[in-house]
């Protein structure tokens, strides 16, 4: 019997001919560090190219397993790495659509019976053919309710992540330590969870790189006494409750650039293109982050 299968498969023009190379690199220009994570889903990237020229080489093997579960604190870029995971999929032929729906609990989970699974089977009919992104998933599952419709909604995804993997990938992300517990009380959810990333913290001076690209995104710079109060903002707000990394720096980016408008305004004067452009130092040490400390 002829063997029709190519001899070779160049690993690299697979990824590259699909655009994932593409995607990563714009992966790596969008979000700052994070190298442990970008890492992860370039050896993600790999081992699916792997597994689509293993099939062109005529080779046997199972579908990969594709369900993920990203751990880390608030703002650290899940949802951004969630959507070009949904991208990677998609382009290697994974996925039909490679689109993103991203729930929380009250989109899944009714308040009476037989409320809850039509809102979680509406959910996943939106969800085929891409991925379903649940944030802090954790809170499907309340055992000191017992009359807590959560559980549920996890059969039905237990079972259409087994049944219908093939056309949907569910990623389960939320604190790292409460994932854990939520695993451990829910056997059917880590069977099914092939990939883990960690999405750490930023540091400093990676916050303090973010925080630049807002600004820069939207026509804004910081003069340089503006520059060392951010770099002092930043160290403060870290060490104070509910810090959301690069959340957390955006919303105070906001709260500046209202603070550089009501100084320019109450000056009664024309303002310049670059006082316009300017957020200085007042306009972040007015903030509570300063006072209180």
């Amino acid at each position: 019997m002829k063997n029709d299968a190519p001899a070779t498969v160049d690993l690299a023009a697979l990824l590259a001919e699909a655009n994932v190379t593409d995607v990563l690199d714009r992966l790596d220009r969008e979000l700052v560090g994070l190298a442990p994570v970008k890492q992860r889903l370039r050896e993600i990237a790999a081992f699916l190219a792997v597994s689509k020229a293993r099939g062109a080489l005529g080779l046997a093997g199972t579908p990969p397993s594709l369900h993920m579960s990203f751990t880390g604190n608030p703002g650290t870029g899940k949802t951004t790495v969630a959507v070009r995971m949904a991208e990677i999929l998609h382009r290697l032929g994974y996925l039909r659509k490679g689109h993103l729906v991203a729930v929380t609990r009250d989109d899944l989970v009714g308040q009476y019976i037989g409320h809850t699974a039509p809102k979680t089977k509406e959910v996943l009919k939106r969800a085929m053919g891409g991925v379903l992104f649940i944030d802090e998933a954790y809170y499907l599952y309340r055992p000191e309710n017992e009359r807590d419709y959560g559980q549920e909604a996890i059969e039905i995804l237990l079972q259409v992540m087994e049944n219908q993997r093939d056309d949907l990938v569910v990623i389960l992300a939320g604190y790292r330590d409460r994932m854990e517990t939520f695993f451990q009380a829910n056997p059917g959810f880590k069977s099914r969870v092939a990939h883990h990333i960690d999405f750490p913290d930023y540091a400093d001076d990676e916050l303090f790189a973010i925080a630049r690209t807002m600004l820069a995104q939207g026509d804004y710079r910081l003069d340089e006494e503006g520059e060392a109060a951010l770099r002092e903002y930043i160290a403060r707000r870290k060490a104070q409750p509910h810090f959301a990394n690069a959340r957390s720096i955006r919303n105070a980016l906001d709260r500046a650039r209202l603070r550089q408008a009501s100084r320019l305004f109450a000056r009664a004067t024309p303002v310049t293109r670059d006082e316009l452009a300017t957020i200085a130092a007042a306009d972040l040490r007015a903030s509570r982050v300063f006072q209180e400390a």
